[in-house]
């Protein structure tokens, strides 16, 4: 029977609507790239500033939200201690973490999940990483190493694990910050030191599929996945090496001595054309060339002086075969590869003198226009629209949409990664979770 012409006209509406419209099922988005590539957004700001749809109250976190089949995602630490604390002192405190799904429309609790904890560690606002959605489930880690697996729908639990106490370890200086990587049936995640660096769980038990490397400590680096010399690697960093894995197996392609300050490394290596790239702390970088004929790298340069990019709380992206991101110094940089110099450098989004550690969190907007723009979410609660070139940083529109609600360094900041998905924004501070529509 022929379908009906009505009913082919509503499937076809309704395809095109999901084509336009995005989810942000995990850290840097659903291709985890840090591209938000719907249509029909705002290309400058109204003078009153952008719409808010709704604010939820919320506690302390630097975790950004996960979005995905209508619901918000968002993590938080409930407690009566100070978590504002030297930079570099741990101090006890307990309290509740939290998991919050709220209504995507309207901002209202669906479900919460609440699990008690002691922090150890520097920074203790709450936790690190963006929940990852995937198959009507979702996963979570706290900053103490709390892994949690809920049913996206309900919350209720379906596995969970200690990653302290299964890996006879104890949270890094700023506690676990490494989002998980869902790739095939797996879950891989940076676990721990002496007894292994990563794991992979089966995503519905929880049980340990393999284990590989062993670490001084974590680090910060989320898992990510290439393909080079015609195989899928697993690159995974540490605070004395960058290494790779064969996904399904954990067994080791290949290794390459790195040496983290402080235990600092944290941005996920970004690959530009056949060269790998990564920076930490105090000018700890690395060019690496993957090998074409079988998984390996050579190094082509380490700890350049005066050049590249020392990412702390920004990814840099890649586009026009630059590395774009936010030097230790809160320099925004253009980076060229595999020189390590610069087509530019300076204060983009944070001012003519940004400050250490200065945070713009980088999303590149792909709407098929061109030069593409990129929104910019400060520590100052503003989102920047503005385009990021080979010739320079132009600025366009600019709106304040939080006030900061910790402090670094001796100056406020809100440092939590936005989300954005269908023709809006979520982001949060240490007191509120809001969702600001984009729609143009």
């Amino acid at each position: 029977m022929p379908l009906n012409t009505s009913w082919l006209l509503m499937i076809l509406v309704a395809c095109s609507s999901m084509a336009c419209a995005d989810e942000w099922t995990q850290w840097m988005g659903p291709s985890r790239d840090s591209v938000w590539r719907e249509q029909g957004i705002v290309t400058t700001f109204p003078a009153a500033g952008p719409k808010v749809l709704w604010r939820v109250p919320i506690a302390g976190g630097y975790a950004g939200a996960a979005i995905a089949g209508g619901r918000v995602f968002v993590t938080d630490y409930v407690t009566d201690a100070d978590a504002k604390v030297a930079n570099f002192e741990r101090k006890a405190s307990t309290g509740r973490e939290r998991v919050l799904c709220l209504d995507e429309g309207t901002g209202k609790i669906l479900w919460k999940h609440e699990v008690p904890v002691t922090y150890t560690i520097s920074y203790p606002a709450g936790p690190r990483c963006t929940p990852t959605v995937h198959d009507g489930r979702v996963y979570t880690l706290g900053a103490e190493g709390d892994l949690f697996c809920f049913e996206a729908a309900t919350g209720a639990v379906v596995w969970s694990r200690d990653l302290k106490k299964d890996y006879a370890t104890k949270a890094a200086l700023w506690g676990w910050a490494s989002h998980p990587l869902v790739d095939g049936d797996r879950l891989v995640c940076v676990v721990g030191t002496d007894v292994a660096h990563a794991a992979a769980f089966d995503l519905k038990t929880g049980k340990e599929i393999w284990r590989t490397g062993k670490a001084p400590e974590q680090g910060y680096v989320p898992p990510s996945i290439i393909e080079a010399a015609g195989e899928r690697q697993l690159v995974l960093v540490k605070p004395d090496g960058v290494y790779a894995v064969e996904p399904e197996t954990g067994k080791l392609l290949w290794e390459t001595p790195y040496n983290a300050d402080n235990g600092s490394i944290i941005m996920t290596p970004v690959r530009i054309g056949d060269f790998l790239y990564v920076g930490g702390y105090q000018g700890k970088n690395l060019m690496l060339k993957l090998k074409a004929d079988v998984p390996g790298v050579d190094v082509v340069w380490r700890n350049k002086p005066k050049q590249a990019i020392s990412a702390v709380n920004v990814q840099p992206i890649v586009a026009d075969g630059l590395v774009y991101g936010f030097h230790e110094n809160g320099e925004l940089r253009a980076m060229r590869v595999p020189e390590g110099d610069f087509a530019w450098k300076g204060g983009g989004p944070l001012g003519e003198r940004p400050a250490g550690s200065g945070t713009a969190f980088l999303t590149r907007h792909d709407d098929g226009v061109q030069p593409a723009r990129c929104f910019l979410f400060t520590e100052t609660g503003d989102l920047v629209i503005a385009r990021l070139t080979p010739q320079g940083y132009e600025e366009l529109s600019r709106a304040h949409l939080l006030e900061p609600t910790n402090n670094a360094f001796g100056r406020p900041v809100v440092w939590c990664a936005p989300a954005y998905a269908n023709k809006s924004i979520v982001v949060r501070n240490d007191a509120e979770v809001i969702r600001v529509s984009l729609a143009e």
